[in-house]
């Protein structure tokens, strides 16, 4: 835990459970000339340039594999009014399980062969030559869930405060932003709630490879440890293409969490009650007081966070664990330290090589049994036993995020068992 400022040329971390290569990883960010300073959330681990669970600012340059490969990655939850005896009876559970399975695809390029529609749509996807070109996949992608750590599943959400009143701060109001539409109001109490994390899909990814890839070549002069945290300059063309492009990317991946709730929802007959979404992997405009060496300056700065969850004061998220720990509905403290930022989950502890290697499917059925979940379908490398103990993670940023509900997975679907991740 960090209190104090945010510190030009520096960054503070939060938690101590962080390997030796995710701080690396961060030093290694802090290097580039375009950085000005930035965070660690409790959840980090290594990933492609900045660490998962990293924060960057930088003044005027926007880091494609500081945004990460899955653009705008989020997560959405609806609160429903169905009665919690849904998960008692068999014939429910069997109308909850088929609800999932018809309406949206897991796996690798999965797509529906009757496209959704959706307004999404009709923007300009000729700001980017990569957008235009993959305008036609997104149509088929729409309302699909992909693999990796992304998922959909049913739970019990247990408010434990009244929400009450939640101003739309920082993050949440950009375009293609988190955000927060009517958990307030919520009595404390259980609910049925459904819960969903993916992203911007196939056309997110081709975004991040085409303009990392430019990035790498406009920067010769990067060493290998830095060439991942290329960037590119919002005052140019690649710059502003880039920055258009995650944007629709955000809209898009928005777009794909409300065709997923909404078929849902409607296949069950039910109505919702409440809901909350946000994401991480993306870059923010904003404006944040640093310390520099003649005093406290506030500066305009572009806010990378690449698996952190924007937490500016009265903004609402959802931290999510494993299937078979609880997550987290949250609301922003508003911290500078962290540059408004929290953890976007529990963290990974092992690579997917190593969680197949390490576990067997009779251990980890008896284990999801006794915590009273149903898994549709997994791979081995999501496991419960892949992540860091939510409860330590939730404990190390206390002064990030007040806990408002919990949500315990009842119904967990992910990409099949064998599938190639994506995140």
């Amino acid at each position: 835990m960090n209190t104090n400022l945010p510190e030009m040329g520096r960054w503070n971390q939060w938690g101590t459970d962080i390997d030796q290569p995710s701080i690396a990883q961060m030093q290694n960010a802090m290097a580039l000339p375009v950085s000005v300073t930035g965070a660690l959330m409790p959840d980090a681990h290594v990933g492609y340039g900045l660490p998962i669970g990293g924060v960057l600012a930088t003044r005027n340059a926007v880091v494609p594999y500081a945004v990460g490969v899955d653009i705008a990655c989020r997560m959405k939850m609806t609160v429903l009014d169905l009665p919690l005896t849904v998960f008692e009876h068999d014939h429910e559970r069997k109308r909850l399980r088929r609800a999932i399975e018809e309406n949206t695809r897991f796996g690798m390029g999965a797509e529906f062969e009757k496209p959704h529609s959706h307004d999404v749509l009709d923007m300009d996807w000729t700001v980017s030559p990569v957008t235009h070109s993959m305008k036609r996949k997104a149509q088929s992608q729409l309302g699909t869930s992909g693999t990796g750590n992304h998922f959909v599943e049913f739970g019990v959400l247990e408010v434990i405060a009244p929400a009450g009143d939640a101003p739309r701060d920082g993050a949440a109001a950009q375009v293609g932003g988190s955000g927060w539409f009517g958990i307030d109001g919520l009595a404390p109490g259980k609910y049925v709630a459904l819960l969903s994390h993916s992203g911007s899909r196939g056309p997110g990814a081709q975004v991040c490879n085409h303009y990392s890839k430019l990035a790498t070549q406009l920067h010769p002069e990067l060493s290998k440890e830095l060439s991942r945290l290329a960037w590119l300059d919002l005052d140019t063309q690649e710059g502003k293409e880039y920055w258009d492009a995650m944007n629709l990317m955000g809209q898009f991946a928005s777009a794909n969490h409300g065709i997923i709730h909404r078929t849902i929802t409607k296949a069950l007959g039910a109505e919702v009650i409440a809901g909350v979404e946000n994401h991480h992997n993306f870059a923010w405009k904003e404006t944040h007081v640093v310390q520099t060496a003649e005093g406290p300056r506030e500066q305009e700065l572009i806010v990378h966070r690449k698996g952190a969850t924007p937490a500016g004061a009265g903004v609402y998220g959802v931290i999510p664990g494993s299937m078979a720990t609880p997550g987290f509905v949250v609301r922003g403290l508003g911290s500078q330290s962290s540059l408004r930022s929290a953890s976007h989950g529990a963290g990974r502890v092992m690579s997917r090589t190593k969680a197949r290697e390490a576990f067997a499917w009779g251990n980890v059925k008896r284990q999801l049994a006794e915590a009273g979940v149903e898994v549709i379908s997994c791979g081995l490398d999501e496991v419960p036993g892949v992540y860091k103990d939510i409860h330590s993670v939730m404990a190390a940023q206390k002064d990030l995020v007040e806990v408002v509900a919990s949500f315990h997975p009842r119904m967990v679907k992910m990409a099949p068992d064998g599938e190639k991740a994506e995140d």
